[in-house]
């Protein structure tokens, strides 16, 4: 049984993450050849002073770039 995470910054509507699991559930199910039945997704939302890029966190690179 495929189980896939997915790491994403919060924001995106609810039908984006429909979206992308049901994508994701497409691909899996066609690349390893496992019924759609059999996928679970779960999708982690992160703050963005959580998630650090190149030493800063993205709430404190989105605050300079303002």
């Amino acid at each position: 049984m495929p189980f896939i995470q997915v790491n994403i910054l919060k924001g995106r509507s609810p039908e984006k993450k429909e979206l992308l699991i049901r994508e994701v559930t497409n691909v899996v199910s066609e690349v390893l050849e496992a019924p759609v039945q059999s996928i679970r997704i779960m999708i982690n939302e992160l703050e963005p002073e959580h998630w650090g890029i190149a030493g800063e966190s993205v709430k404190k690179r989105n605050e300079v770039s303002k």
